[in-house]
């Protein structure tokens, strides 16, 4: 048996060495295994709920992990195969308990705690997200859009006090000029009587850089909220762990 250490999420490889060849199997620490400042409870007791990242928040709800698996990569898992906690709480309870290390008790716990977070901001609105920058929007949506195998165009729709109102998915697959029609990518906006918005949409590449086309298309969105009398504020490009707002740059913009 010959043992390595790894290097993500603090995990020790074991190689065994069958007649077969060599077997890798991964070993997570559990919790109680991890130094105190680490623990997810430890933390939050320490330095708060709102310091916590959100694999370590559905760690807390969790509990516990798998035998294999501690519940902090549990949660990482989740959440990425989920694509964040939007995904995470659409997802439906029978396909949560086909999750390994996930029964009925578990997803119960889990689905309880994402409604009540749907209900506290629909019952607060004053609780809503408040957009104030291109960084704000990026924490809303880069954790879920960065990983998204496809491209996605979505809107922020925005109240007067650049609260978000909803973010619907308006395009999946290429983002284009030939396949968008501005006037479907307005209903939302026109429906919900929002006075402003801001352009979403991901590079599966991980590249954000704007293409001519994510310029030429920024362009005609802009020129169809005055119409509507909408103010298209910005337009960003989500790419693995970074963001460009076409705003800043000054592209498909009026100067």
């Amino acid at each position: 048996m010959i043992r390595s250490m790894g290097t993500a999420h603090r995990a020790h490889t074991w190689m065994t060495i069958s007649g077969k060849g060599a077997i890798e199997v991964e070993y997570y620490p559990l919790i109680r295994e991890l130094p105190a400042t680490e623990r997810p409870r430890e933390r939050l007791k320490q330095y708060g709920a709102a310091s916590l990242s959100n694999s370590e928040l559905v760690a807390i709800i969790l509990r516990t992990g798998a035998a294999s698996e501690s519940v902090l990569n549990l949660s990482a898992r989740l959440l990425t195969k989920f694509r964040g906690l939007a995904g995470l709480s659409r997802a439906g309870f029978g396909e949560l308990c086909q999750e390994r290390g996930l029964g009925e008790a578990k997803a119960c716990q889990l689905q309880a705690a994402l409604e009540l977070g749907r209900r506290l901001t629909s019952t607060q609105p004053e609780e809503r997200p408040v957009v104030k920058s291109p960084a704000d929007i990026a924490n809303l949506l880069q954790a879920e859009m960065s990983f998204l195998e496809q491209e996605e165009l979505r809107l922020v729709l925005l109240n007067t006090k650049n609260q978000v109102l909803a973010i619907p998915r308006v395009y999946k697959g290429n983002v284009n000029t030939s396949l968008i029609k501005v006037g479907e990518l307005f209903k939302e906006a026109v429906r919900e009587n929002c006075p402003a918005l801001i352009v979403v949409h991901n590079h599966p590449s991980g590249d954000p850089t704007p293409s001519p086309e994510d310029i030429k298309v920024t362009e005609q969105i802009v020129k169809a909220g005055r119409l509507l009398d909408i103010e298209v504020l910005d337009h960003l490009i989500i790419g693995q762990q970074r963001y460009i707002s076409l705003k800043e740059r000054g592209l498909g913009f009026p100067k």
